[in-house]
């Protein structure tokens, strides 16, 4: 690596920690011409795949958007940051787990949707709701009964009610 304060290329790593999660590595290093120390980091260069969006153009996955649109749908949810960020962190792992140059808009929000309906059920109604277009009440009223019968009841527990009136909420006041 150059060294930023005379240009000489050669400079020799003096000790090296990992950083954060483990993802990153922070190097001090030394130039060996005029001895000055700085600091470099190294991560992995990771090559997510292009999005197929619906109208067949191609974009560049984007993992702020990502994190944009599980915010949008967590809006005002009594959510904790952790878990939207290990929500968006498994979703990347998904996409690059996948070992494809391209990947359906499809594919990547059934992903969105599948983390949402374990984090919280309000969000994940209002993503589908975007997601899916529901035409009416009744497509809308079909997904939120299909949520209760498909969460695990481990899932469900953490979970606030729907709608007001929910069989599970009478039993939880009993």
């Amino acid at each position: 690596m150059r060294c930023p304060f005379c240009s000489c290329v050669d400079t020799r790593v003096i000790d090296s920690r990992l950083v954060g999660e483990g993802d990153q590595i922070r190097r001090r290093r030394e130039c060996t011409e005029c001895k000055e120390r700085f600091t470099s980091y190294e991560s992995a260069e990771l090559n997510y795949p292009r999005i197929i969006k619906s109208d067949n153009r191609r974009e560049q996955f984007n993992e702020v958007k990502l994190r944009s649109g599980i915010m949008r749908a967590l809006e005002k949810r009594p959510v904790e940051m952790d878990r939207v960020e290990l929500a968006v962190s498994r979703v990347s792992h998904k996409l690059r787990a996948a070992g494809e140059r391209e990947v359906k808009a499809r594919k990547l929000g059934d992903w969105v949707m599948e983390e949402l309906r374990t984090i919280d059920q309000v969000a994940y109604v209002r993503f589908a709701s975007v997601y899916h277009s529901f035409e009416d009440v009744r497509a809308f009223l079909e997904e939120i009964e299909r949520l209760e019968h498909v969460l695990p009841p481990e899932i469900k527990k953490d979970q606030l009610d729907l709608l007001p009136g929910d069989n599970d909420s009478e039993s939880k006041k009993s």
